[in-house]
């Protein structure tokens, strides 16, 4: 950890909701005019989508039928570890972009010269000088296995984690509409994972230092024959804390209509309000850290 070069790491797996965390984080860092090295964690893969295709052929052939992103075997947790503390200390390290679309690869091939594919990576290059802090978003921000540690590298760590079976109701929609997959694909998928996502996807919540969980208020016991997905005013918003006494949570409880406290370290909010609850609890966080480095 940091105090002149923070770290902040956003970390839910796919579709969890991490872009609406992050979206909180960039009209932060506009108001208070902060510069922020964003670093996506799919770029942390160490297999491309041709490769990990590959891969999964080859390891079902071995008779794994568990390989998937969410392990350590398809990602590169020590360069990501590597990435943290070198920040920490220097305010520099490596990063590169994995690209997700003709778009992106456009970009990427005029601004770097190069000639990739969707589903491939740019070169490591060197993250610009002079920014306030970095900001991780992804699927391992919090990682900590017997080779690596993450949490000790992290200043602000941040959890995005529906429960389980909304979780899946929501990629069961995305990757049918958004990709095409049949429905007998997507529960492939989420079976293959399950080993990983106990392993390295669900203990790194409890090294967070604020989780946000969606708790959807009708009925998802069978995720799997949803029509739809649970919308926002179906929902509530549970913000745990792991430090209580460096909330202000009468603050909260009156500019968040209809909140109320759980626990002592634990607020509901309701789920049309998950984005300006969000900006209300880490800005102050954020503001402090900024502060107490420009004070190093």
């Amino acid at each position: 950890m940091s105090k002149k070069h923070p770290v902040i790491a956003v970390t839910g797996s796919s579709g969890a909701g991490t872009t609406t965390v992050k979206r909180a984080f960039e009209h932060i860092f506009f108001r208070e005019k902060i510069s922020a090295a964003v670093v996506e964690g799919d770029s942390f893969h160490s297999l491309g989508r041709v490769e990990f295709r590959e891969r999964v052929k080859q390891e079902e052939a071995r008779g794994n039928k568990h390989f998937s992103h969410f392990g350590p075997e398809s990602n590169h947790f020590d360069k990501l570890e590597d990435l943290f503390r070198t920040y920490g200390e220097t305010g520099g390290g490596k990063k590169r972009y994995y690209i997700h679309s003709d778009e992106e690869a456009v970009f990427h091939n005029k601004r770097l010269g190069v000639s990739l594919k969707p589903g491939e990576f740019t070169p490591w290059e060197e993250i610009p000088h002079g920014t306030d802090l970095l900001f991780y978003e992804g699927l391992h921000g919090l990682v900590a296995t017997d080779k690596v540690n993450l949490p000790k590298h992290v200043d602000l760590g941040v959890g995005v984690v529906p429960v389980v079976n909304l979780e899946w109701i929501q990629k069961i929609h995305r990757d049918g509409a958004e990709r095409g997959y049949s429905a007998e694909v997507i529960v492939d998928t989420i079976l293959r994972r399950m080993p990983d996502y106990v392993n390295y996807i669900t203990p790194q919540f409890s090294h967070t230092h604020i989780n946000f969980q969606r708790v959807a208020t009708v009925d998802t016991s069978n995720p799997f024959i949803s029509r739809d997905i649970p919308s926002p005013d179906e929902s509530f918003v549970i913000i745990r804390f792991r430090d209580r006494k460096a909330v202000d949570f009468p603050y909260l409880l009156n500019m968040i209509p209809n909140a109320f406290m759980s626990r002592s370290n634990t607020i509901v909010v309701p789920g049309g309000k998950m984005g300006y609850a969000m900006e209300l609890v880490l800005e102050p966080v954020i503001q402090r850290m900024i502060d107490e480095s420009h004070k190093k």
